[in-house]
Order: structure tokens, then sequence, then C-alpha cells
């Protein structure tokens, strides 16, 4: 196999340290996702030889960029940057897109390629559907953008609705009134939501109606207008629920439908979320967008254990 050198020359020396990390952490880190090829440095220029000496190369220009535009490097989103110039993608790109900034002052930002064709299919489509395992982002990405509308005026409310398939949608088995009944389903979404707007926001917006919290099954006969929807846990939902639900659409709204259907918790039911890519299939303002291993945004163990089950199918 042919070997080549590339010459990296940094700008600067102050970015130095970013760009290998304390102690050569980083370093050592690509070095080891790349292990045809040799890394010298010497001042602020990084020598490379080796089988995948452009790959490599092209890492390090996109490293750069990254720190030139504030981010700091760590072991973790060095990880992900070293996983996306292997797919040919380009990181400076798919990092630095803001989709919202928290009332913290944080920053919420797609962490992957497939995370950034997510984001960027909600921005364009009437109904997008998000669908992959545990810890992509699905439902997290899906608030942000929910707020950050509501936010721009684009849409006056935000509802969150999902199946809560382990009751039966029979609510009344659980105690207290509808929102206490329901509360157990939405958490992942009210944590969301918690991350991104102060807590007294965030129960002003309920009190108001701006943010309504529903079981799926009180979706049935509405028409909804100039709001943004999430459908969450869409695996547990019969097909006649989905049907139910895409049909509640109206103008000025935006739904995002989220599942893993890997995950399902029907007794017996057939899902509505299994072939309905093929159903719909061509239909304008209205994509499908599918999450893997390499978007799992959790611990590294996380992004293994999807991995080793991805693998078993």
């Amino acid at each position: 196999m042919s070997s080549t050198q590339v010459k990296i020359l940094v700008p600067g020396n102050h970015l130095m340290v970013g760009l290998l990390g304390q102690r050569d952490e980083l370093l050592r880190l690509v070095e080891t996702a790349f292990g045809g090829s040799r890394i010298f440095v010497r001042g602020n220029e990084i020598t490379i030889d080796g089988e995948d000496a452009e790959r490599v190369g092209r890492l390090f220009e996109e490293m750069v960029l990254l720190l030139e535009q504030g981010h700091a490097l760590d072991t973790t989103n060095v990880g992900r940057t070293i996983d996306m110039v292997k797919a040919d993608e380009k990181p400076s790109e798919v990092l630095t897109a803001e989709v919202l900034r928290s009332s913290r002052g944080r920053s919420v930002r797609a962490k992957s390629a497939g995370q950034k064709r997510y984001v960027d299919a909600i921005a364009k489509n009437v109904i997008t559907f998000g669908i992959g395992p545990a810890g992509t982002g699905k439902s997290y990405l899906a608030v942000a953008l929910a707020v950050q509308a509501l936010q721009a005026k684009d849409v006056v409310r935000i509802i969150l609705t999902r199946p809560a398939v382990e009751a039966g949608e029979r609510l009344g088995f659980l105690p207290g009134d509808l929102m206490a009944k329901i509360d157990p389903y939405l958490r992942p979404l009210y944590d969301a939501l918690y991350d991104m707007l102060e807590p007294e926001g965030v129960q002003r917006l309920m009190e108001r109606n701006t943010i309504e919290v529903a079981p799926l099954a009180y979706m049935r006969g509405r028409t909804i207008n100039n709001a943004f929807i999430i459908l969450d846990e869409a695996q547990n939902t019969t097909p006649e629920q989905m049907k139910m639900f895409l049909t509640r659409i109206g103008f000025g709204t935006k739904a995002v439908i989220t599942g893993d259907v890997t995950q399902v918790d029907l007794a017996g039911g057939r899902s509505g979320l299994f072939g309905l890519d093929k159903i719909l299939t061509g239909i304008d303002g209205l994509e499908f967008v599918s999450l893997g291993a390499r978007d799992v945004v959790r611990h590294r163990i996380v992004q293994d254990i999807v991995t080793a089950y991805e693998s078993q199918g």
C-alpha cells in the first residue's frame, strides 16, 4: 500500500496545547485511531507519514478549525471528530451550528453528522421522523428546536405527547390528576425542557397552556394549528394511533415523531412505526432520519452496547 507524507502548519503555537491535549492525550488518541500512520510534531508543524496521512492531515485541519471557532477539544469530541473524518464528513460544519442557547447560556448543538441531518430535516419539513436507539438525542434536539421555534414566534405553543402503553392507556390506574398520571411517561421531555428554560418559566408556560402535555389518546378529534408537536416513543403507537396523530396536523404546525423500533412495549400489538417509511415515501414535506451507534452521545459504553445489538440484527 502506498505511503504518503503530509505536513500541517498550525497557525500559532497557542493552539498546539488545545490540539494535542494535556500530556499529548489527544495526539495519542489520533495515533491509536490511525495505526497505519506516524505523527511527528516539531514546534507548530505536524508531519504525518503512512497510508492514512491525508486523512490524518484533514483531521488535524478540522481540529484546528474547531479550536479557532472557540471549541475546546477533549477525548469525547475528538473521538467523534475522528469518526466523522473516517466517514468523509466535515466536523467543523457539523459541530459548530448552534440549535439553541439555553437559559443557562449553554449552547445546544448537533454532536454528530446524523444529528445534524436530523436538525436540518426538522428545519425544512412539516413532519420529521427521528428513528434510532437510546442516547442519540432524538427527543432532546426535538425539544430544543421546539423551544427555538416558540422563542422565534414561529409557533404559539408546544405540545408534548407520548403513548402511555405501560398502563394500556388506562391512566386511571395511576394516582393523582391527569398531569400526575402522565408525568412519569413524559419525564425525558420535561428534563430536556428544564435544561433549556428556567423552571419557573416552564411552569408559567404550562399554566398558560403555551406548553401542553397530553397522552396520545387525548389527541383524537383535534386539529392542531400553529404548534410544534413532539410525539415521543412512537414505536409504542398502534397503526391506528399513528394515523390518527398524523391527521391532527393543521396549518403552521410542525411535528417531530421519535422512536426506537428495537424497544417496542406493545403487548402483542403491531407498532405504528414499522414499515411506515414505505407507506409515506415520496410525500413532500415529510422526512425520515435514521440515527445509529455513531450518533450516540452518552457514555462511550452506550455506543458500544448499541453497536453490539445492531450487529445481532
